[in-house]
């Protein structure tokens, strides 16, 4: 019996679990702190772009993808770098997502008024389907072309970050569409309000527009804020309303993922359907995580270090993924990633200035 159990404890180590959880630690710890600093080093230019210039027109998510991009095509990181890498792009960015799902309340959808609430869900069922189509007519990657779709949508570069795992994007594809996306962004903060005095919109009406059309809530407040407190208020309602569209968005894009064509198809039919109606479990996350901000089982005081857990997370696995990138494949969609998010605002704005009129507000 003594020897039966000492041949047992050879066989079985009690720390085995330990020992194999303390290997893997090691060996995603170079990537991961590679990725880390190149975050931070597009933390610090975000910074100094606030101090220099007055405002941030690149965000850190961008800064990080570039920077992160820049470095790659300069040096090749070695292969202890590349599983760390790998947990950034991937297993980070979709804890990220969940803990991104304790900054949306349900509550913000009972105080916009329904029928706002309905002009807002169909600006972006719209808007999703078409930018897809456009930029599949344009020649883009099946994925590439829900990136940026997503991006228009809903919420820029936020969205192309949550949606990428759900639909196995590959990083250059999220490298082109952020990119793109984002400095298009940057020109919309600028044209808008032009657009809003050619149009003649009033306060409440050109903070419609700017919640409905504008990626990032920051940028939202700098585009709204030429017209009024007032403006800044409602963009800012509007936006959040659109910022959760992305939990269907992503549920229903889980499900048609794994008939997205450009990828290879599972070769079991029965593992495919299970695939097609069970949502990835980092989406159930987020959604849970909504359903508990709602029931305020968050406490108040947790809600911003979770806010900012989150986007430090998904800084440093956007870093990853401009580690990753091809810069020249990335270049080589570049004209037609522009037409594509360039007709896409247009659309977007066009569907925003229909709602206006429609709604009479």
């Amino acid at each position: 019996m003594h020897s039966k159990a000492t041949a047992m404890s050879k066989a079985y180590p009690p720390n085995t679990k330990i020992a194999y959880w303390s290997k893997d630690v090691r060996k995603i710890l170079p990537g991961l702190i590679l990725s880390a600093c190149v975050a931070g080093l597009a933390m610090l230019t975000s910074k100094s772009e606030q101090l220099i210039l007055g405002a941030t027109w690149l965000e850190p998510l961008v800064l990080a993808i570039v920077i992160g991009a820049i470095l790659r095509t300069l040096w090749e990181p070695h292969r202890c770098f590349l599983a760390g890498i790998g947990f950034a792009t991937k297993t980070l960015l979709e804890i990220a997502i969940v803990f991104l799902g304790a900054t949306v309340s349900a509550q913000t959808l009972l105080s916009v008024g329904p029928e706002l609430l309905i002009g807002i869900v169909t600006v972006v069922a719209l808007i999703v389907p078409a930018s897809y189509f456009l930029g599949r007519l344009l020649g883009l990657p099946a994925r590439m072309a829900i990136l940026i779709a997503c991006g228009n949508g809903i919420c820029g570069n936020s969205a192309i970050a949550a949606v990428a795992p759900t639909i196995n994007a590959d990083s250059d594809d999220v490298s082109a569409s952020i990119t793109f996306t984002a400095v298009l962004g940057v020109g919309v903060v600028l044209g808008l309000p032009l657009i809003g005095k050619l149009v003649g919109l009033e306060a409440v009406q050109y903070g419609i527009l700017s919640g409905l059309t504008v990626y990032a809530v920051p940028q939202v407040l700098a585009t709204a804020a030429p017209m009024g407190t007032t403006a800044i208020h409602i963009g800012t309602l509007v936006k959040l309303v659109r910022v959760m569209m992305l939990g269907p968005i992503t549920v229903v894009l889980s499900m048609l993922a794994p008939r997205l064509p450009g990828k290879e198809q599972v070769a079991d039919a029965a593992t495919t359907a299970k695939q097609s109606l069970m949502p990835p479990l980092f989406i159930l996350g987020f959604l849970a995580m909504i359903g508990l901000r709602s029931a305020d089982a968050i406490p108040q005081e947790a809600l911003s270090p979770i806010s900012t857990g989150a986007n430090v997370m998904t800084v440093i696995s956007m870093a990853a993924l401009g580690l990753g990138v091809d810069a020249r494949a990335v270049m080589a969609a570049g004209p037609r990633v522009f037409a594509t998010v360039v007709l896409s605002l247009i659309m977007l704005i066009g569907l925003g200035l229909g709602i206006i009129a429609l709604l009479a507000m």
